[in-house]
């Protein structure tokens, strides 16, 4: 596969045409690298790069633990995280539904992270522990928009048990949705919303985008372009991305790094819908995919700890 590929490349020495082209002309003037903007060159600086690394300005080393993901400040003098939570990994080993002690955990590791670093985190949630519209659209015989709606429905229902168990940590929290529902959440305003995370409060972001045919992913990327994140932290139930599907395939290796590039042209590795990845690539947002269901990996990603599942930039 072309995954493996790539990863036998690195092993003995050699760079893919991506890493290749970073090396020769990250750091000149124009070069890729200087062109994806500060966020991506912090990016590399923090956690290492097997072509040319952009050093770091006086701004960006003085800018504390949360330099790795450097772009502008907020108005509050903290960085802007916004992390995806999938539905799958919410209901813990179960498989379906909500697994209490799992959202506690979510809960818990969003306090310390907000307690421990100067930042302001907002949440997208998945719904694929009750309800895939792509799925079940055609085992149900209901037409693809209407799946994609149930589907929209029960990311709110994700959001709704995330905001109850942040709230019971001390952690002030508001749940917006695209669709609107008033009786149980605000209806998603970008200006409310950057208001509501500049005063200390965590935003979740339920029903998606409140269009069907896109994912959560793509809501999640679109949102962090929205309220200018630093980066776009996906929490899976898995360590990151791997060369195949690590359920199958017991020899499939995880990859520390990749461009957006590769994630763009390999057909095999589905851990982002190429919709979210290209949004990411043209906003200079970089992505961390890594396990939620390890203990303290939040609070690692967010420091941009290098041995943290992978690093997309």
């Amino acid at each position: 596969m072309a995954a493996t590929k790539v990863l036998a490349r690195r092993a003995q020495g050699g760079s893919t045409p991506a890493t290749a082209n970073a090396g020769r002309s990250g750091t000149r003037a124009g070069g890729p690298l200087a062109r994806r903007g500060p966020n991506l060159r912090a990016l590399r600086g923090a956690c290492g790069s097997r072509g040319a690394v952009a050093p770091q300005s006086a701004a960006e080393k003085s800018a504390g633990t949360l330099g790795e993901y450097s772009g502008s400040s907020t108005p509050s003098g903290k960085r802007r995280v916004l992390l995806k939570v999938s539905g799958e990994a919410l209901a813990g080993d179960q498989g379906f539904g909500i697994d209490p002690a799992v959202v506690g955990s979510v809960a818990q590791e969003i306090a310390t992270s907000l307690q421990d670093h100067d930042l302001e985190i907002a949440v997208v949630v998945g719904g694929g522990n009750f309800f895939r519209g792509s799925t079940f659209s055609e085992e149900l015989h209901i037409d693809r928009a209407s799946a994609d709606y149930m589907g929209m429905l029960a990311t709110v229902m994700n959001a709704l048990s995330l905001q109850s168990a942040l709230e019971h940590v001390g952690v002030p929290t508001r749940v917006q949705s695209a669709i609107e529902m008033k009786e149980v959440a605000e209806p998603y305003i970008r200006r409310r919303c950057m208001r509501h995370l500049e005063k200390g409060r965590v935003v979740i972001f339920g029903a998606g985008t409140g269009n069907p045919f896109f994912t959560t992913d793509t809501c999640a990327a679109l949102r962090a372009a929205e309220i200018g994140a630093t980066c776009l932290l996906k929490a899976t139930k898995v360590d990151g991305v791997y060369s195949d599907d690590p359920v199958k395939n017991p020899e499939a290796r995880l990859i520390p790094e990749m461009s957006f590039e590769e994630m763009e042209s390999e057909d095999s590795i589905a851990v982002m819908d190429k919709t979210a990845v290209t949004l990411c690539r043209e906003n200079n947002i970089p992505v961390v995919v890594f396990n939620i269901k390890t203990e303290g990996m939040l609070t690692q990603a967010v420091t941009g700890d290098r041995s943290v599942g992978t690093i997309i930039s």
